[in-house]
């Protein structure tokens, strides 16, 4: 995740930072350098504070969503988040990125597939502002449980055909006796 709006090397800060020689401006006497250089902190320590307090913010904010991703995956976390961070004018990292590895393979029957297709898009959408890629993750896995649907669809059917066979030999054993004697009273009928 990258905030573009969050640069701790904008023209304000750089400009505060090098003085006024390097704006372009002349050397002054010291008195009114020094007026100046107090001015342009000033300026400066507003622009530090004002970038500080949106990289706690954000900081706080990426944290959190990760720790969404993390209780909701359960036990198909990977890992543990991870982090991209940025350095402030203070001297202090701050998270402004951050990512949960989720094991997102397919179960070894589709019930198992499909329970885990459900926790792995839980975890994908647990945070407040889901990003473009927890939305990717949870559509590609809501697409693994409609195939593990489909394949559960396609098996049931197979186990109805097996069940109404027993069905109806029970039937047939229930008419002629026993399965045994079923076998001897069979007979062959051409059409």
């Amino acid at each position: 995740m990258n905030i573009s709006g969050l640069r701790f090397n904008s023209p304000s800060y750089a400009a505060s930072t090098a003085g006024p020689a390097a704006n372009g401006g002349s050397a002054t006497p010291k008195a009114a350098a020094g007026q100046a250089g107090s001015a342009s902190d000033t300026s400066g320590n507003k622009a530090d504070a004002a970038l500080i307090a949106k990289l706690k913010a954000r900081d706080q904010q990426v944290r959190r969503h990760e720790q969404a991703h993390l209780a909701a995956a359960g036990g198909l976390a990977v890992s543990a988040a991870s982090f991209t961070y940025q350095k402030g004018p203070d001297g202090v990292s701050y998270a402004v990125g951050g990512e949960v590895s989720i094991d997102t393979s397919p179960g070894r029957t589709p019930e198992e597939t499909i329970s885990r297709a459900r926790t792995i898009r839980a975890a994908a959408l647990a945070p407040a502002d889901p990003s473009g890629q927890d939305l990717a993750v949870a559509a590609q896995a809501s697409q693994m449980a409609q195939e593990a649907q489909l394949e559960l669809a396609r098996e049931q059917p197979d186990e109805g055909k097996d069940e109404s066979g027993a069905a109806r030999q029970r039937q047939i054993e229930r008419y002629y006796g026993s399965s045994e004697t079923a076998q001897q009273k069979s007979f062959t009928a051409w059409a």
